[in-house]
């Protein structure tokens, strides 16, 4: 005996728990029933969407598409709540993402008949024939009342759109409402595809006493929807998730240029900082915006030469260390003062110096980590020029072995300074185990437990070289 189909929606649809009256035409609800919407964006591509629509309900069952929402919208977090007084009690909610394509259409339509109409190119007079899609794997296959046939020969007509396949990223909920008319729901979710960073330009003055800071917020949507005057939030911090199918992406930042007034307000949260822009703006899909974040002038800044060693040179014999090692250059900062001491979200600086034709050249870009205030804003820019550095070992032998193996190593370091100004290089040795410095041509400092530092002036266009021993166990 087989069963009606009336009868088996409405078994379907009590064992859903809707009322046999559920089973409807469904309501959509587009971009234009939005009445707000709020954009919180996180690092590492997350972002929180929240919405106002004012959706026409009936009283009991209602089926609602909700489109214009995020294609990378995670549906397990999708919640949506009436504003308004009513009472809505979801049901069920489907996320629809398999798009509508000409591909896509074609595969939905295997086993199902089609019109394909042709074209006489003479007469211009069409002819529809009826045939079924039997395979489109590779090509098409169509069968024919009296034969088969592989590939178009002219234009396919279908009956209807697949109610699985839709032209934008859908989520379908089902619901009873208490009351019927329009109603104000709030719908949230997160999703991936929407990501921000911190992007600085810096420009050193003259003498490379002090710099000029502006700071930006580079966010890039990529979620497949925009949001026309969202309120937007950014949070800076490095919030825990279990990971899932989003991964981080890249994206390139914009070219220097001045920067207006900060735009975004800043509070804590939580243990992360919110910036929060004060006007509402609008993020295209496919779109990279910046927003002023903070601008300094005049800060002080320090530069530095900085020769590092490594600690396997202390761990035997070794005949020769280099005749060519580069010292690193590096300028720093403190952020307090004026108008820095606030947080600085991680990203990128580029730093910037004008020639004497007051072109603004780039002399280098290096990444911050979340800065909080009152800490030093540390950037390598690069390797001297002129600067060069010079190492071997004078002496290596074993001491003692037991019960500690102690050893004594010698060197010496040649600093060369090619410029027509003096410079002040940092050498920071790592010398293993439990040391003493048994001899040195200039005085060291301990710069942690595992490190001798030695600040050496060059004068201009000259050479000074470092000689020390030390004696070292473990």
């Amino acid at each position: 005996m087989k069963t009606r189909p009336a009868k088996c929606a409405a078994v379907l649809a009590l064992l859903a728990g809707i009322s046999i009256s559920a089973v409807a035409a469904e309501k959509v609800s587009r971009a234009d029933d939005r009445e707000e919407v709020a954009v919180t964006i996180y690092n590492d591509s997350l972002a929180l969407i929240k919405e106002v629509r004012r959706i026409a309900l009936d009283r009991g069952a209602n089926s609602i598409a909700l489109r214009d929402v995020s294609a990378k919208m995670r549906p397990e977090t999708a919640s949506l709540r009436a504003l308004s007084g009513g009472s809505l009690r979801l049901i069920e909610q489907n996320f629809d993402f398999d798009l509508l394509t000409p591909q896509k259409l074609l595969e939905k339509y295997v086993g199902r008949s089609v019109t394909v109409i042709r074209t006489n190119p003479a007469t211009g007079a069409e002819t529809r024939e009826q045939a079924e899609v039997l395979a489109t794997n590779g090509g098409v296959v169509l069968k024919y009342a009296d034969r088969i046939e592989s590939g178009v020969p002219g234009r396919i007509a279908y009956g209807a759109i697949p109610p699985n396949l839709r032209e934008r990223p859908t989520l379908v909920v089902q619901l009873e409402s208490a009351v019927a008319g329009r109603q104000a729901a709030e719908l949230s979710y997160l999703s991936g595809g929407l990501s921000w960073r911190a992007d600085y330009v810096a420009e050193l003055s003259g003498d490379e006493s002090k710099l000029d800071l502006a700071g930006w917020v580079t966010l890039t949507n990529q979620s497949g929807s925009s949001y026309e005057n969202a309120r937007l939030q950014l949070v800076a911090g490095d919030v825990n998730r279990v990971r899932d199918e989003l991964r981080p992406q890249a994206f390139a930042a914009k070219a220097m240029a001045a920067a207006p007034a900060a735009e975004m307000a800043r509070e804590q949260l939580f243990e992360y900082h919110l910036y929060s822009l004060q006007r509402p703006t609008t993020i295209l899909d496919n779109q990279t915006k910046q927003v002023a974040l903070l601008s300094a002038a005049s800060v002080p800044v320090r530069k530095e030469y900085r020769l590092a060693g490594q600690d396997w040179y202390y761990r035997g014999a070794h005949s020769d260390l280099g005749r060519k090692h580069k010292v690193a250059v590096f300028v720093e900062f403190d952020n307090k003062g004026g108008d820095l001491g606030q947080p600085l979200p991680k990203g990128i600086v580029r730093v910037y110096k004008k020639d004497a034709r007051g072109n603004a050249l780039f002399i280098g870009e290096d990444g911050i980590d979340h800065t909080a205030k009152n800490e030093v804003v540390r950037l390598k820019l690069g390797d001297a020029f002129d600067v060069k550095a010079s190492r071997k070992q004078t002496a290596f032998r074993k001491i003692a072995s037991s019960p500690n193996a102690v050893y004594e190593s010698a060197y010496s370091i040649e600093l060369a300074n090619a410029k027509d100004v003096a410079v002040t290089v940092k050498v920071v040795e790592p010398v293993p185990g439990d040391w003493e410095m048994l001899s040195e041509s200039q005085r060291h400092a301990k710069g942690d437990a595992h490190s001798a530092v030695w600040l050496v002036n060059v004068p201009a266009q000259s050479k000074v070289t470092l000689d020390y021993s030390v004696r070292m166990r473990w």
